[in-house]
């Protein structure tokens, strides 16, 4: 009878233990609600949760975005982040917002494509990046990347933050004040379409700003992460194509993941990209082949999956 009792009690733990491995949760840092990198991440979880394995479960968090998601990575607040190439090279180079701190960090895979929005009313008379000197521009979360990238166009056009009216808002809460007239312009590094600016193109026409030929020249050059993008016209109902500024977004994760787990999360993910692009617009830019050309090398649970 004792024996019994004691190997009933063993079993239970023993199903207490699987429950508690079963339930082993891992994070994924997204960024604000209204911008693309939320919804990414919540299609992520979905295919890790269903593709992954039993033992393994995912869920997207709210964080501040591109700069903030390296730093909760490097510290173990999340076990994934996703974040543009720029920043996934400073941050392991310990350079630019990660100024002196090195972090140990390894890609995952290729993301879609972050266009940097900068949108004003179709009848705004601001055309260029320059004219935003002395406006009210809404720039995205503090820790987002639409500030890593005004902190490399700013000087190009000898502007600092101190030269506009900054409000620091989620890309929601920014784009519904450009309706509200409450700013000039907002700003959104975001894929497209972003819920932000599709809400807003809702409530009045909208149009790009663009960037004076010689300043564009001048930023690709010193930013050789940054690429050129069109968006076409009838993604925001707009009266003509915008040519805008953008960057590859990647996922990172810590050296340290165990590389069994690395490689479960890529296989859910890249074994999957239809049913990712049928939950989510942005996952149909995403282009598998740039995993062997990212700006950070891949971990070694990534690189087992595609081959490296």
């Amino acid at each position: 009878m004792s024996l019994n009792l004691k190997t009933i009690a063993a079993a239970a733990l023993f199903s207490a233990a699987a429950m508690t491995a079963q339930a082993e949760e891992y994070r994924i840092g997204t960024a604000s609600v209204g911008g693309a990198f939320f919804p990414i991440g919540q299609s992520i979880s979905n295919l890790v949760n269903e593709y992954a394995g039993d033992d393994l479960s995912m869920v997207p968090i709210v964080t501040q975005g591109s700069v903030q998601n390296p730093r909760l990575v490097s510290a173990g607040e999340v076990e994934l982040g996703i974040t543009s190439a720029n920043l996934a090279a400073d941050a392991v180079a310990g350079r630019g917002a990660y100024d002196g701190n090195p972090m140990d960090l390894r890609a995952l895979g290729p993301l879609h494509p972050s266009v940097l929005h900068m949108v004003v009313p179709a009848g705004s008379d601001i055309q260029s990046f320059g004219d935003l000197r002395g406006k009210r521009v809404a720039v995205g979360p503090a820790g987002g990347g639409t500030l890593g990238f005004l902190n490399n166009i700013m000087p190009i056009h000898d502007m600092t933050l101190d030269d506009i009216t900054p409000s620091f808002l989620s890309y929601g809460d920014g784009f519904s004040q450009l309706s509200d007239g409450a700013v000039d312009a907002a700003l959104a590094l975001s894929g497209y379409p972003a819920a932000a600016v599709m809400q807003a193109a809702a409530s009045g026409k909208l149009r790009m700003i663009t960037f004076e030929a010689d300043k564009l020249k001048e930023i690709l050059e010193q930013n050789p992460a940054y690429s050129t993008y069109d968006i076409p016209a009838d993604v925001y109902g707009m009266d003509a194509d915008s040519g805008v500024l953008g960057v590859t977004n990647m996922l990172i994760v810590s050296a340290d993941m165990p590389p069994e787990k690395a490689e479960a999360i890529t296989a859910a993910i890249y074994d999957h990209l239809d049913e990712f692009a049928a939950e989510n617009a942005n996952a149909r830019q995403i282009d598998k082949s740039r995993a062997s050309s990212l700006s950070i090398d891949l971990h070694e649970g990534a690189a087992a999956y595609f081959g490296d």
